[in-house]
């Protein structure tokens, strides 16, 4: 055993979490982050399509749990964190941000609040540091961050035919935004959105000792396992950033579509707090997550960082890549933000076709800050010459 940030212990003695489920006929392991669950079942175009058009279940017990309990745990977080989460009310969800200083993200998380415990889910292998920070900034303030990843496990479940495999299994189906308690043995289902369509998903939080048995109650019910590579692609479809992978250590909450989802801009101080609204008010980000589609030239996706240029010059990276059941080779990529929606890319060997962003702010609105400033030194052109 090794005690963590916090005073918690785990047990390390068996080496590195492994799920269960990677003992599933067929089952192959990811890789890097992801190497806990299984990448696929043998069919991952196939269980992509399950996800999409009927219902599957995709095993992310790689991701951690912390929780927050104590009656001031909403305003501690609320002035910690990017959200505005004195409000949040009880069986609804949110997400939110740690920031440094200087507005760069740190953690991001996905956040449900129940019975009077805000819980964290997180990526993986960053919960200890999360919670570092939590605990240094407790002071006398009456409040319990804990790391319950030992204990508790998180199931996805997506497509059109999955509220009808919670009402076999008596499960409440949640409505957008909502998390419902479970009625036997603790844990809980919310509303999430695993695709850019708008076919259901639910994350099911459950007892992590009992994710194999959770499992053939899932297929029982008519739900098929996916791999983690066909969540991967259904998310990459619809722009969702992912933690580790859409960002890095210049990432600021403006480049990313959690400005929208994480982010409360009229609430009062955070840490990190002046770059978000500088760049809201006065400017545009410095980059921007772009969604391409590649020629399939190449057999093989791009690597994660691989280099974007257009006209011989670099103007980003590769984040995500994936082979999605019905457009092919897609991937999200980290862009300098003059890159037009028209650049014709080249992306390790294959050329990439932006997918213009239906949410993006339009080039040629500008930002009330600005408009400001501009008014007040003549840049709008309104100025006079006085003789």
């Amino acid at each position: 055993m090794r005690d963590v940030p916090g005073g918690f212990a785990v047990d390390v003695g068996s080496g590195p979490y492994r799920s269960a489920l990677l003992d599933t006929p067929g089952a192959v392991a990811g890789e890097d982050e992801d190497a806990a669950v299984a990448s696929h079942y043998g069919d991952p175009l196939r269980e992509q399509r399950q996800l999409a058009e009927r219902a599957a279940f995709v095993d992310r017990s790689h991701r951690e749990i912390l929780t927050v309990a104590g009656v001031d745990r909403l305003s501690w977080l609320n002035d910690l964190t990017t959200q505005e989460m004195k409000s949040l009310a009880d069986g609804h969800v949110t997400e939110t941000m740690v920031l440094s200083a200087t507005g760069h993200i740190e953690h991001h998380a996905a956040v449900t609040e129940l019975g009077g415990t805000v819980w964290l889910d997180v990526e993986p292998e960053t919960a200890a540091g999360l919670l570092g920070f939590l605990n240094s900034m407790r002071f006398l303030l009456r409040v319990e961050p804990r790391d319950l990843t030992e204990d508790w496990a998180l199931f996805t479940l997506a497509g059109p035919e999955t509220p009808a495999v919670l009402t076999v299994l008596g499960i409440p189906v949640p409505q957008a935004g909502q998390a419902l308690a479970l009625a036997v043995g603790g844990g809980w289902v919310r509303a999430s959105r695993a695709s850019a369509s708008s076919a259901p998903s639910y994350d099911l939080l459950v007892v992590r000792a009992e994710l194999k048995a959770w499992a053939e109650r899932l297929a029982g019910a008519g739900a098929t396992p996916a791999g983690l590579v066909a969540f991967e692609a259904l998310r990459v479809e619809a722009r969702r950033p992912r933690q580790g992978f859409e960002t890095d250590h210049k990432t600021i909450p403006n480049e990313l579509s959690w400005i929208r989802t994480a982010v409360h801009l009229t609430k009062g101080c955070y840490r990190g707090q002046e770059t978000v609204a500088r760049v809201h008010n006065l400017g545009r980000p410095p980059r921007r997550v772009a969604l391409v589609h590649l020629d399939g030239v190449s057999e093989a996706l791009p690597e994660r960082r691989a280099d974007v240029t257009w006209e011989g010059r670099t103007v980003g990276s590769v984040t995500s890549a994936a082979w999605h059941y019905e457009l092919g080779p897609i991937a999200l990529l980290s862009l300098k933000r003059n890159v037009p929606d028209d650049a014709e890319l080249l992306v390790a060997g294959s050329m990439a076709r932006i997918e213009p962003d239906p949410d993006a702010v339009p080039d040629d609105v500008v930002p009330a800050g600005r408009a400001a400033r501009d008014r007040l030194t003549g840049r709008d052109g309104s100025a006079t010459i006085r003789a």
